[in-house]
């Protein structure tokens, strides 16, 4: 007996995963693949084995009691216990040994699902969960990678990954024009204000409609936010420059006492990828240099930074309560409550499409700041999801009653001294990201795909 629609279509998605991990990294040579050691990155070449070994874990050897493939496995690539610090120093196989175990891996699990009986299929699902949730979580898995191998070429500064051909209905250059705009003018006028989201109970969290959710998101449950207003759009790259000229990252006053700590331990000054040349900023993106552009929004700026922003703006974070709120809840008719329907997504429960989400690589890279109007949430809420992840006030924790998943060091690790991130970015997949969706961060990460929008006083 085959499968299940779901789950061939789960094993189509895992080719296509692999193939676009692979096609990250086709360009790189052995010791670009290892790279120098850093705290915020893996070693590619471990990395691309730890997909593969994941995969293996979870569908060979835990729902069909395989052996290992290999048997120093689990000492080179379990996360959990191999020490991060370490990963350097590992026998690891060369970059073509490493893609080998990868595909033989995919092809295992290919040729022992898509051949599955009546009866292998039966006794799978005698486990807690069945093919589908299995199948998801190594592929949400690979996803969250593919993002992190992204990210990586950029700290490494490695040139921009080749990709496939993308489409590119969604990237909208800044003109000449645009760039040469006054700070002033664009902090009064490119911005489209705020929206403002009425007071209410609000169920926060998943409510468990899709075959696969996260068990931090998981657990949904009621709670009451007060009213308040959200900036339309994210904080621009010309707003952020705005903080910067005016000796933000000087000033005592607009930072927390561990921010500061931070900033003078790295001796920051800007974002970390900013140079001033020329009498203007530019950006490194990738490999390349690059005038920064005006309305693009400001990428990889850590919590600590958009903080010390927002009080030299006379701003806030938004909770991520009142960012899934913005993102999600729909208005009654007077605009004074609202309903019981929670969207997916903020346009409404459809997927994503490049006329509403800046998602999958598609325009390599941010795009304007005002684009894609087909994004606005129910209150006017533009780009929440995609072209980049939005740090919130909200320390990453558990909601009420949580239990852990399967795969236990997803999210309790973690707990307690990480900042919650929401709504995906360029690099993220169609596929993964939805409104409830919670990424997490320590928050002196910048090396990740994060900008912020803003909250009225």
């Amino acid at each position: 007996m085959k499968l299940d629609r779901i789950v061939t279509g789960l094993l189509e998605a895992l080719r296509e995963a692999r193939r676009r991990t692979l096609e990250l990294v086709r360009d790189l040579d052995d010791g670009q693949m290892i790279g120098p050691r850093l705290e915020i990155v893996n070693p590619l070449r471990w990395e691309i084995g730890h997909i593969a070994w994941f995969q293996e874990y979870w569908l060979l050897r835990h729902l069909l009691g395989h052996a290992p493939v290999l048997a120093e496995g689990d000492a080179l690539y379990d996360s959990a216990k191999v020490a991060h610090e370490t990963r350097w120093d590992l026998p690891l196989p060369s970059k073509d040994k490493t893609i080998r175990f990868a595909n033989k891996i995919l092809n295992r699990v290919l040729d022992q699902y898509e051949n599955a009986t009546c009866d292998s299929v039966e006794r799978a699902r005698g486990l807690s969960h069945d093919f589908s949730y299995f199948l998801s979580l190594a592929l949400f898995h690979e996803d969250m990678h593919a993002e992190a191998v992204t990210y990586t070429r950029q700290t490494l500064g490695y040139p921009a990954p080749r990709l496939a051909p993308v489409d590119d209905v969604s990237r909208q250059e800044c003109s000449a024009d645009d760039r040469e705009l006054k700070i002033e003018n664009l902090l009064s006028q490119e911005k489209l204000g705020d929206s403002s989201i009425p007071g209410a109970a609000f169920v926060l969290g998943s409510r468990q409609l899709e075959p696969f959710v996260f068990d931090n998101e998981m657990r949904a449950h009621e709670i009451h936010v007060q009213p308040f207003a959200i900036s339309r759009t994210a904080v621009s790259n010309a707003e952020f420059a705005a903080f910067v000229d005016d000796r933000g990252y000087q000033r005592r006053e607009l930072w927390s006492d561990e921010g500061w700590e931070w900033r003078e331990r790295v001796d920051a000054a800007h974002p970390v990828y900013w140079k001033f040349v020329d009498s203007k900023w530019w950006r490194r993106n990738f490999d390349r240099m690059a005038p920064l552009e005006d309305r693009l929004p400001v990428l990889h700026v850590n919590w600590h930074e958009a903080d010390a922003f927002c009080r030299w703006a006379k701003r806030r974070l938004p909770t991520e309560a009142e960012w899934e709120m913005a993102a999600s809840a729909e208005p009654t008719a007077d605009g004074l409550r609202i309903t019981d329907h929670k969207r997916r997504f903020p346009w409404g429960d459809d997927a994503p499409t490049p006329a509403r989400a800046n998602l999958d690589w598609r325009a390599m890279g941010c795009i304007d700041v005002t684009a894609l109007p087909d994004s606005d949430s129910a209150f006017g809420c533009r780009q929440m999801i995609g072209n980049v992840w939005e740090w919130t006030a909200t320390d990453f924790g558990p909601y009420p009653d949580f239990v852990a998943g399967p795969y236990k060091e997803y999210s309790a690790p973690w707990f307690g001294d990480h900042k919650v991130l929401r709504g995906g970015c360029w690099t993220t997949r169609a596929r993964l990201i939805h409104n409830t969706y919670r990424n997490f961060y320590q928050p002196d990460r910048r090396d990740v795909w994060a900008g912020f929008r803003t909250c009225a006083l």
